[in-house]
């Protein structure tokens, strides 16, 4: 099995850099566990309903992601935190 490559979109790339640095490292660690077996049994992560995706809880920020297994990707959509994810990520 190989590992998925992470990309992000620039609204994540963008929320990644304007956070504190340990939170986003923590962010970066965690989807890097992902990676590695995006459909292993993973702590914290839930299919989206209604919508294609994921969503990864990291303490108190919520990463909304989708897995595209033709390219061997993970696509980071959303870094957000919980309460503006609940709010916005349900409408997108």
């Amino acid at each position: 099995m190989s590992v998925y490559r992470i990309t992000y979109t620039i609204q994540a790339a963008k929320a990644l850099l304007k956070m504190p640095r340990n939170t986003a490292q923590l962010i970066r660690e965690k989807l890097e566990q992902v990676a590695l077996d995006p459909f292993a049994s993973i702590p914290n992560a839930k299919k989206l309903q209604g919508r294609p995706g994921y969503r990864l809880r990291i303490g108190d920020w919520r990463v909304i992601y989708e897995i595209n297994q033709d390219e061997v990707v993970i696509i980071v959509l959303k870094i957000a935190p919980e309460q503006r994810c609940i709010n916005e990520c349900a409408s997108d």
